[in-house]
């Protein structure tokens, strides 16, 4: 078990003691009146722990608290391990960025583009290149998600039983089939749009590497850094340590029960998700924010070159654009202008139009069950935020972190 400890005084590593008590109690505030079951944070400096805190339940009809090796569901966060699980093999040359996807999953190699009509009678037209590997890092393929709800081709995906989770029995080869069958959204590389991109990247994985995906992060990403109670789902020797899942109430804001929505963690799934599959704690994901801080290394384990996490942190949207003038736009509490993509992560490029303090090249993600983390790689700052509740964008929280964990910098 990966569980963290304090490794330098705050003070030493730039970090006001006082201004970090603002953080925690803003953060305890959101338990206290209910808008939250539970939390823990981790704040780095440098490589080392400056901050450790944990306040409220895990699970609160049952009086579990935030301490410890809790599991969470990483859900979206799964997609920055996909990103660097997928860039292992090209370094060794497996696979290339600008590699059809059609050449690892032949159903790609005629994908149509919708150009009008309703998710009935969609008329498309034959997409004028392919999809490549690099548009599936830098979610610029044209796929989507169903639960968007916002485009006749999300009508599709969700009519055909993708909307939030995938079709029961399907693993991720017949996923990938029913995907290709779609409609993109648009030309491949030419807009961006949050889909199932990582879910393709997962099966390109297997494919190429000839083993299913749970083994190839074992192999790879997982068991090298020591990554030992994050997988697609939870043991049951492991149950007891499960953050309960909650969604906000839309009427009150509070943090209500939904245990047949977190239930699926608790079962091997059919689809290996390279999207939203993962379990992990605030321990393991550490070990992986730190992997990327060290560009590729942590505790003498390698697991990319320095330059290709550089380039992976580079913003590879269309035209050098931002999400805003790029992206679909989609909810979520993560702000648009002056915010690139590069292959898998979220990268801030002008803080200013993104309304942020953070430092240009920030780069990380988040999920819609809350979790979130970042690197600051001109600061040397890593943070961990881990909770359980649906929708994350249902309180300012994830922007108000940036607040609070910026301004206690002050060296």
């Amino acid at each position: 078990m990966s569980e963290l400890k304090i490794e330098v005084d705050p003070a030493e590593a730039g970090l006001d003691p006082g201004r970090l008590r603002r953080l925690d109690r803003y953060l305890a505030s959101y338990v206290d009146d209910g808008r939250l079951p539970g939390w823990q944070i981790a704040v780095t400096r440098g490589g080392r722990v400056a901050h450790l805190a944990e306040y409220g339940k895990r699970d609160v009809e049952n009086g579990l608290p935030s301490e410890g090796n809790v599991i969470y569901r990483a859900w979206s966060m799964t997609k920055p391990v996909t990103s660097v699980a997928a860039m292992t093999l090209v370094e060794d040359g497996t696979i290339g960025l600008q590699d059809p996807v059609g050449r690892y999953i032949p159903a790609f190699e005629n994908v149509r583009v919708y150009q009008r009509g309703p998710a009935a009678r969609p008329v498309t037209v034959p997409a004028a290149g392919p999809i490549r590997v690099q548009h599936l890092l830098s979610h610029t393929s044209g796929l989507t998600y169903g639960f968007h709800r916002a485009h006749p081709v999300d009508e599709i995906y969700t009519a055909n039983g993708f909307e939030w989770a995938t079709p029961p029995g399907l693993d991720l080869a017949a996923c990938c089939e029913r995907w290709a069958g779609f409609p993109l959204l648009f030309e491949p590389g030419t807009a961006w749009n949050y889909g199932v991109s990582s879910d393709v990247l997962g099966r390109v994985i297997e494919v190429a590497s000839g083993k299913s995906l749970d083994e190839f992060f074992t192999e790879r990403v997982l068991g090298p850094l020591g990554m030992t109670d994050t997988s697609f789902h939870v043991p049951q020797e492991k149950a007891d340590r499960l953050a309960a899942f909650y969604t906000a109430d839309p009427a009150t804001g509070r943090a209500t029960r939904a245990d047949q929505l977190g239930a699926g963690a608790l079962h091997r799934p059919a689809c290996l998700s390279g999207s939203a599959g993962l379990v992990t704690t605030l321990g393991d994901y550490h070990r992986f924010s730190q992997m990327l801080l060290g560009e590729g290394v942590f505790e003498g384990e390698r697991i990319l070159g320095p330059r290709t996490v550089r380039h992976m942190r580079r913003n590879h949207l269309p035209g050098g654009g931002d999400l805003h003038s790029a992206g679909r736009p989609v909810f979520s509490e993560m702000p648009t202008a002056g915010v690139g993509f590069g292959l898998g992560f979220a990268v801030v490029e002008d803080p200013a139009a993104a309304g942020v303090p953070a430092g240009p090249g920030e780069y990380g993600w988040h999920s819609a069950a809350g979790t979130i983390f970042w690197v600051d790689p001109v600061e040397r700052l890593t943070v961990l935020f881990f909770t359980q509740l649906m929708p994350s964008g249902a309180h300012p929280l994830h922007s108000r972190l940036r607040q609070l964990v910026n301004q206690a910098l002050v060296d």
